[in-house]
């Protein structure tokens, strides 16, 4: 404790001064208060500049990787597409070409079988039937929507290789919304650069044989109670072929004629798309034919295998019930070749 300062007045009393404060303790409380003061403002600041620099780190987009298609010809570019999945990243696939391509087909014209021979290659993604759902197929908008999101990668099914394929597509029936709304969808095709793969069955006969069969099978269900369009067994196929199915003798041409008419009319509508025309009946016979696929796709050759068995096999005469009311009606018509065993499996 600091001393009092005793002062002598000149009437000779005592006077006490207190001491003066320390200009130390002054001097420390400036101090602290200087340094409390500055931490807070640094505090404040540090925030700031943190803040912002997060901002710029979250604003800042990488430069996307650009893919080249030095290898691939001129003519092919077009054709040759780098899809950006939503849903998903290719990752080190982000720069492998793909190609689109969709089957063009009719019910019971081996489209199924086809379609899983494609799907035996690693880098092939053909999607199903996506257009027998009616609301996919409403109106052309719904269509290039459905189209959009199978070509970018984004529609998933058990067919889907995702980030590697080579080639994707779809199988399409020309009675689901083809024929209907040919002209825009031949605008897409061309535009996009969409190969078409038409393939139909030149025995038109064996084909309506295949869907009254296939009709009966849905009613019925003949495999314990379960509908089943194609079978991987021998014992499911005998089982399915087993019925033999009534024609209508009195329809039976102009139901082929009109079929014909449809063939050749999809044929026409897209003429000017880039596709290929295959049969059935050749893909059965020459399986050298799936080499010209491989080739018309661009996509490495691969020994492509199917498990589904033939149901229908041998000749006609055992598969209808009415076979001799069939064979009088074409006799001597331009179908009468439609009678005769045209392929042995």
């Amino acid at each position: 404790m600091a001393d009092d300062i005793f002062l002598i007045n000149k009437d000779g009393s005592f006077m006490i001064k207190p001491p003066k404060k320390s200009p130390l303790v002054l001097r420390m409380v400036v101090l602290a208060f200087s340094m409390v003061c500055g931490i807070y403002i640094c505090s404040i600041c540090l925030k700031q500049i943190s803040t912002h620099t997060n901002l710029k780190f979250t604003n800042l987009e990488l430069p996307e990787r650009t893919c080249h298609a030095s290898a691939i010809e001129k003519l092919e570019i077009p054709r040759v597409h780098y899809p950006k999945p939503k849903t998903y990243n290719r990752a080190e696939c982000a720069c492998n070409p793909v190609r689109f391509f969709a089957i063009l087909s009719m019910q019971r014209s081996g489209s199924g079988w086809f379609e899983t021979l494609l799907n035996s290659h690693i880098n092939v993604s053909s999607n199903g039937e996506i257009f027998s759902v009616k609301d996919r197929r409403s109106n052309i908008s719904s269509i290039v929507k459905t189209l959009d999101r199978v070509y970018n990668l984004d529609w998933f099914s058990s067919a889907s290789k995702n980030e590697c394929s080579a080639a994707v597509g779809l199988k399409w029936m020309l009675n689901q919304g083809l024929m209907e709304h040919h002209k825009e969808i031949v605008e897409y095709f061309n535009q996009k650069g969409v190969s078409a793969i038409f393939l139909f069955r030149r025995n038109l006969l064996r084909r309506m044989i295949s869907v009254l069969a296939n009709t009966y099978d849905r009613d019925v269900k003949l495999l314990n109670g379960t509908h089943k369009s194609h079978v991987h067994s021998p014992h499911e196929a005998e089982i399915l072929a087993k019925y033999k199915p009534t024609i209508n003798a009195t329809l039976l041409i102009p139901n082929l004629k009109h079929v014909e008419d449809m063939t050749l009319k999809a044929l026409e509508y897209f003429n000017s798309t880039r596709h290929i025309i295959l049969y059935y009946e050749d893909l059965i016979k020459n399986r050298t034919k799936l080499t010209e696929v491989q080739e018309f796709l661009k996509i490495p050759q691969r020994d492509l295998k199917s498990r589904q068995v033939k149901i229908h096999k041998g000749s006609l005469a055992e598969q209808v019930e009415n076979w001799d009311d069939v064979h009088n009606i074409l006799k001597g018509t331009r179908y009468e070749s439609f009678v005769h065993v045209d392929y042995e499996m």
